[in-house]
């Protein structure tokens, strides 16, 4: 009996496991086989092609460079909502905001931002509790989904989680062939600066900044790759900068320039 027509075999999967570490740093598990089928069979189905190594040959030819980011689209996107670990957005509204002047910019990074719930999110939340100057960089990898954070359109019933005061303010239901749909309003589409960024290589000319949320990427990274990004990250934040990370991830073992405040959340380290 021959494999599953979606599932590639163990050598056309080692192949698709060193050119996402290769690309992104990005480590996949032996676990996570099926799920690179799952996602990628339409490709291959849609190119005429033959099963997942011809798709591997395809993809590494100079020319198919668009058709390997739609592949690393595909094999990254990971689903996310708004207001995502609520406690962050608590802990930010009742601890952090009240002890900044009013007179400073208060700078925030979303790091792997996906399509945008995220920095949406940060920005409702400044726009509403803070009174002073405020920016948030949006950063992801994967520059489709980076544009589709920009135009700031999503199905309205997976956004249950906007509280109703910014729903009210923030947000503009869809008609005709966008009923069902919610768009954010261009108030806060527009101070949002949206960049594509790759965490496992050197990133410059950014920051400093209060805060940096860098929640649920480092599930998909060795050590060394952790390490480094955080290493990184410690150097664009300001003095008693904050860092979140997502309530499944940790930094035990990565790092000594943090040290933790609340459960995901950490405050770096006076140098």
């Amino acid at each position: 009996m021959g494999l599953p027509v979606n599932l590639p075999s163990e050598q056309e999967f080692s192949q698709f496991q060193k050119l996402i570490h290769q690309q992104l740093g990005i480590d996949l598990t032996p676990q996570k086989r099926a799920m690179l089928g799952h996602r990628l069979v339409k490709r291959v189905d849609a190119l005429g092609l033959s099963g997942f190594g011809a798709y591997y040959q395809y993809i590494r030819q100079l020319e198919n460079k668009s058709e390997l980011d739609t592949a690393l689209e595909l094999i990254t996107t990971n689903e996310t909502f708004f207001f995502r670990e609520e406690k962050h957005f608590q802990y930010l509204k009742d601890e952090i905001l009240p002890a900044v002047r009013l007179s400073r910019p208060f700078d925030v990074w979303s790091a792997a931002c996906s399509t945008g719930e995220e920095p949406y999110s940060i920005a409702m939340l400044l726009d509403h509790q803070r009174k002073g100057p405020w920016s948030v960089l949006a950063t992801d990898v994967n520059n489709r989904v980076v544009e589709k954070a920009r135009k700031g359109i999503y199905l309205d019933d997976r956004t249950d989680l906007i509280p109703e005061i910014y729903r009210r303010r923030y947000c503009r239901m869809g008609v005709g062939e966008f009923d069902g749909y919610l768009r954010i309003e261009p108030k806060i589409r527009s101070k949002i600066d949206y960049r594509t960024l790759n965490l496992n290589q050197n990133f410059k000319n950014i920051g400093p900044f209060d805060l940096v949320f860098l929640r649920n990427v480092m599930i998909y990274f060795n050590e060394e790759v952790k390490t480094n990004i955080l290493k990184q990250v410690s150097k664009v934040l300001k003095p008693d900068g904050l860092l979140f990370i997502s309530h499944s991830e940790s930094l035990h073992g990565l790092t000594d320039e943090f040290a933790p405040v609340q459960p995901a959340i950490y405050r770096l380290k006076p140098r």
